[in-house]
């Protein structure tokens, strides 16, 4: 057999690998999972604005790369083999969220064998230039002499991001637009963070524990789910097995009711629970990926966004032996929900969408001066009898009772029989 190189022109596909789907805060986050990976239990961002000269630094203080190490982690696909519980997936994540933001990254580093740190870069205009994959050890400048001061004595890794021509504009890079748009960023970075990580900066539910700052501000973790206000209602837990080409896999869904904006604790605990992307966006699912959150703010599929249902939350679970059927993408910030699991979703999500509705209605009533979280007076009527708030009620009952599935067919015989009563009701 005859076999020819076909080896892709490096120039031609580093450029189009610049392409998909990172911003900027999606970029830093998966650097995070680098960090996390090689068990950091620190990790630093600096957003520096400084005109072109403009930097992202991301130092942990994790185990740190070898010579061998810092080949693997700057080649495209990685030989490394992912194990069960691994952050990373693909072996792209490092160079693809870098070269999205910036024309440049060195890596920096120190494992224990070392005293002093190494460094390579990754630089497109050289790639374009040699039209080859290549690395380069360029001498000390002043990145790798911060590089160094981030690391201090220990192990770890920094990962700086030079030339940033994806988020300075062309021209006036110096100048007030600029330097706003990085004081946006770094805020944008911190939400996005805090978000993101909030299992991993709390210790939640087995990860492991990480503290994480942004331009010096250590985070405080945000939780979806605002469990810590007395208001917050928690359904029961639904476990589900989805099977792979490796075998059945678990997945978790834990449902959430949010309180009404009077019965949050405080206006501010109020506003901070409206999220990234305020009420109405932040509802739905929020999907989990080895305790990272890869995709929120939707029902993935399984019912649209609602004014009414903006008080429900949930948060499913994942493992990485089941990425292929989530279909996780290079960012980890999209999955497809497979159809399977949509179907088992459905009861339990409607079931959820229906109480959150309800507390909404009761919460927002203008016949009654107790505005409860529908938690504690449940027993009450309706002030005004309205037919839509009696077949909420019956549907909470029903929900609450275990027989939603019989409910459902006294309702379609209802909607034969008596359908204008049907539609006041609702149904």
């Amino acid at each position: 057999m005859k076999l020819s190189n076909a080896a892709p022109s490096a120039a031609r596909l580093t450029s189009s690998l610049r392409d998909i789907g990172y911003d900027f805060v999606s970029a830093v986050a998966d650097l995070i999972d680098n960090s996390i990976a090689a068990g950091a239990t620190d990790v630093g961002v600096e957003i520096e604005f400084a005109g072109q000269a403009s930097t992202v630094y991301v130092a942990d203080n994790g185990a740190g790369l070898n010579a061998r190490g810092m080949l693997e982690a700057l080649r495209f696909g990685s030989r490394r083999t992912y194990g069960s519980g691994d952050l990373g997936r693909y072996g792209l994540g490092l160079k693809t969220a870098s070269l999205s933001q910036a024309r440049c990254v060195t890596v920096v580093s120190r494992s224990a064998d070392r005293k002093r740190p190494l460094w390579r870069s990754l630089d497109l205009d050289l790639i374009a230039e040699l039209d080859d994959w290549v690395l380069a050890e360029n001498p000390r400048d002043h990145a790798v002499a911060r590089s160094e001061e981030l690391l201090g004595t220990g192990t770890g890794t920094v990962v700086v991001w030079q030339n940033l021509d994806r988020v300075l504009p062309a021209s006036g890079a110096a100048g007030g637009w600029a330097k706003r748009r990085f004081e946006v960023l770094v805020e944008k970075t911190k939400r996005h963070l805090a978000m993101v990580f909030h299992r991993f900066i709390t210790g939640e539910n087995n990860a492991p524990r990480i503290s994480i700052s942004v331009n010096g501000d250590k985070l405080l973790a945000w939780d979806p789910f605002v469990r810590h206000e007395p208001g917050t209602q928690q359904l029961s837990t639904q476990q589900f097995e989805l099977e792979s080409a490796t075998g059945v896999g678990a997945v978790e869904l834990r449902r959430y009711i949010l309180p009404g904006k009077r019965t949050f604790s405080s206006p501010d605990a109020f506003e901070n629970a409206a999220g990234p992307l305020n009420w109405n966006r932040q509802q739905g699912l929020y999907v989990y990926r080895e305790n990272r959150l890869v995709q929120w703010g939707s029902w993935a599929g399984t019912r649209g966004i609602d004014e009414h249902t903006k008080l429900a939350r949930a948060s499913l679970d994942f493992t990485s032996s089941l990425d292929e059927v989530f279909n996780i993408n290079v960012a980890k910030m999209r999955v497809s929900v497979p159809a399977q699991l949509k179907q088992m979703l459905e009861r339990p999500v409607s079931e959820l969408c229906i109480l959150a509705d309800r507390v909404y209605r009761r919460h927002n009533a203008d016949t009654t001066d107790d505005l409860d979280d529908g938690t504690e007076n449940d027993d009450k009527a309706p002030a005004t009898g309205s037919l839509p708030e009696i077949g909420l009620a019956l549907k909470s009952a029903a929900i609450q009772s275990g027989h939603y599935e019989a409910f459902k067919k006294v309702m379609a015989f209802m909607q034969d029989q008596h359908p204008e009563l049907a539609r006041g009701l609702g149904f």
